[in-house]
């Protein structure tokens, strides 16, 4: 991209980075060699009114998944995505989609990826009521986890000072509840039109990948390629205790595609109908469904990758 062109840079007040000097050092690299408007929001009705103003000005964001995917689905739901170059400063928690990408998680260094980097056509997931998954989206044990957690992180953020409170733990005690006493779905699977499971078979996990992982790291769906027009599909099966605690356990290395009672394949179309189920899309939580089905848009926009940082992620 040419160095010279400016850059629009979108914060996120709530997520409290708006005033951080490693971001304030970030912006600062920018500036040695682009015109940079830096604009923060908080909500979609300020965030709109950024992106109205935006012009053709490549959107650098600075925050983590649930930024990204907010510029994306308003840029999406505005019908401006199309040809649009997109950046990212890793600001967040968990920062998978940066982290798939290469891009350095200093920001400082990835404000030099950006002003050396390429823009890369990328492809987007999209529901048929114009949902939009950026990374990933998965239902059964993990979105009960995060719904869990979500409960206990509101209850316990009152326990403590500012940042300082125990609402760090609701993820993991939703996550222990889940384990509990996990969920199980009766739902039909279909994957381009083709049977994958049936309501007849209980699922524990069924998980969408346009990117690999989630919560910081944990490769859910580790073959998935942003860049190759596909979405790739986990269905996990295990059936008993013992079985659905193996498959727990290797979940956290990406060992538990090689449980049995894992089945992965690839396609466009994905419909999921069944019992009630909820999503978890982008770390985003919405439900309870009976029925979803996400197609993917090739090179939807494009991403702006470091120098040399597409390997494990080419076509």
């Amino acid at each position: 991209m040419p160095v010279s062109e400016p850059l629009l840079v979108v914060t996120h007040t709530g997520a409290g980075r708006s005033d951080d000097p490693e971001l304030e050092a970030a912006l600062g690299v920018l500036r040695e060699r682009c015109s940079v408007e830096v604009q923060a929001t908080d909500g979609p009705g300020e965030l709109d009114g950024v992106l109205h103003r935006a012009g053709s000005r490549p959107i650098i964001v600075a925050g983590g998944d649930g930024s990204i995917h907010a510029v994306i689905a308003a840029l999406h739901r505005r019908h401006e995505l199309e040809g649009r170059v997109l950046g990212i400063l890793p600001a967040g928690t968990g920062n998978d989609l940066a982290r798939m990408l290469e891009i350095p998680l200093d920001l400082e260094e990835a404000a030099r990826a950006i002003l050396d980097g390429e823009p890369k056509p990328t492809d987007l997931l999209v529901d048929e009521v114009g949902n939009v998954v950026v990374n990933n989206v998965h239902l059964g044990a993990g979105a009960e986890a995060a719904r869990h957690g979500a409960v206990w992180k509101e209850r316990l953020g009152s326990v403590g000072v500012g940042k300082v409170n125990l609402g760090r733990l609701g993820y993991p005690l939703g996550a222990l509840m889940a384990a509990i006493d996990p969920p199980t779905l009766r739902v039909r699977v279909t994957v381009d039109d083709e049977l994958v499971t049936d309501v007849d078979s209980p699922v524990l996990q069924v998980a969408l990948g346009n990117g690999a992982s989630v919560g910081g790291g944990t490769e859910l769906v580790p073959d998935a390629n942003p860049f190759d027009g596909l979405i790739d599909v986990l269905v996990a099966s295990p059936a008993g205790r013992l079985s659905q605690l193996s498959y727990a356990v290797r979940l956290p290395f990406g060992a538990h595609r090689t449980h049995g009672e894992v089945i992965t394949v690839r396609g466009r179309t994905v419909s999921v109908s069944g019992s009630e189920f909820w999503c978890s899309a982008d770390g985003e939580l919405y439900g309870p469904e009976r029925h979803r089905t996400w197609r993917v848009e090739a090179g939807a926009y494009s991403m702006i990758l470091p120098p040399g940082g597409e390997s494990g992620a080419t076509a």
